[in-house]
């Protein structure tokens, strides 16, 4: 957060205010909570569902709750869920077919989406996550009406991260800790000389609703003590990503022998495509019943790691586990710099925590880095 915001002051109860605005307003509030042992995404009525006094210890190939010995709300991690499962949802119908007994047939498209949505206390690691959607689902030449629909007028109430996980690298993809765009409101947790949030807004729609919560302003040593407690969060994350050009290095790297040694750990099980936030390939299945006068056509999220995937005339392009991994890791890291500017990838650090062989990408992104220039991988 910067100095020269004009930051506002909320207490905690103003997130009851900020609920009530928003609900008011048609969103369907969606926000962090606490299911299934994990800080899961779920349509929230109240912010007394939010994750208070939660967080997370992660490593590689491991996730658990912790309980805290403070209320804070938004110290969790990243979870197994993003923003990526309500916007660009895993299971999808593109359209449906009616024959009539005259033989004419009627199509309907995709259905509207029946909710506007409101995400509260995504951190900015997601919310650049969807900034990598809205790339490729809604600023091509063909954007992907399923996604459009749920993606126009969502609302976006950022918390900065003050407290990241052991997994966490966006320090590496200059998408946090701080919150630097692509939110309306953004909320910095402060928990010393009383449980507090400074809030600015960032868009027009932002400003609105923050002018009917209650709010005073922040002050200069309030909004100094935010930017601290997002710098301490940026100084505590260790993960990095090697530091040179990383779609030189890959490019370089494609016969490294670091793939085979990867291929022998990976499970191609596809945890890390599901749990990404912007891992978006999908495939295509038809139904029909069994009258034969009516037939779907469904969308589902598919990964790079099935092989399957690959599949033209003949079979699979990526037939081993070190094609496919290394396809994965060089389209985050390589290919996608190359197309868009901006690395596929995030730092959330989900595809570690969530990898049941605990394969991390940063380590095999440095091992490749290590190879190519003389050094064990």
């Amino acid at each position: 957060m910067r100095a020269d915001d004009e930051a506002q002051l909320v207490d905690v109860d103003g997130l009851e205010v900020l609920f009530a605005v928003l609900r008011g307003r048609g969103y369907t509030i969606v926000g962090p909570a606490v299911r299934d042992g994990a800080v899961m995404l779920s349509e929230l009525t109240s912010p007394d569902q939010l994750p208070r006094g939660w967080a997370a210890d992660t490593e590689a190939g491991r996730y658990r709750l912790r309980r805290r010995t403070d209320d804070a709300i938004f110290a969790h991690c990243a979870g197994p869920q993003s923003a990526k499962d309500f916007l660009h949802p895993p299971r999808a119908r593109l359209w449906s077919a009616d024959s009539a007994p005259d033989d004419d047939v009627t199509t309907t498209g995709p259905a509207p989406a029946d909710k506007r949505y409101a995400f509260v206390g995504l951190h900015p690691c997601d919310v650049a996550a969807i900034n990598v959607l809205d790339r490729v689902l809604a600023r091509g030449r063909y954007p992907d009406p399923v996604y459009t629909s749920r993606r126009d007028g969502t609302f976006i109430v950022v918390a900065e991260c003050t407290e990241p996980a052991a997994t966490c690298f966006c320090t590496s993809t200059a998408t946090g800790p701080g919150a630097a765009g692509g939110f309306d409101l953004s909320l910095t947790e402060l928990l010393t000389g009383g449980h507090r949030f400074v809030v600015r807004s960032g868009s027009p729609a932002g400003a609105d609703v923050l002018a009917e919560v209650p709010s005073r302003p922040a002050g200069a040593d309030l909004v100094a003590s935010a930017a601290e407690a997002v710098d301490r969060a940026a100084a505590a994350i260790n993960r990095r990503l090697p530091g040179q050009p990383l779609p030189a290095l890959f490019a370089a790297g494609r016969e490294s022998p670091v793939w085979d040694d990867v291929a022998s750990r990976c499970l191609t099980c596809g945890n890390c495509t599901m749990v990404c936030p912007t891992c978006f390939c999908t495939t295509t299945e038809d139904v029909t019943d069994l009258s034969g006068e009516h037939a779907e056509r469904w969308r589902r999220w598919d990964s790079c790691f099935d092989i399957d995937f690959s599949y033209v005339h003949g079979g699979p392009v990526r037939a081993s586990a070190k094609s496919r991994y290394r396809q994965w890791i060089s389209h985050k890291l390589g290919t996608w710099p190359e197309q868009f500017g901006v690395p596929g990838c995030v730092g959330c650090g989900r595809c570690i925590a969530w990898c049941p062989a605990g394969i991390d990408i940063t380590r095999e992104a440095a091992a490749l880095a290590a190879a190519e220039v003389g050094g064990e991988p």
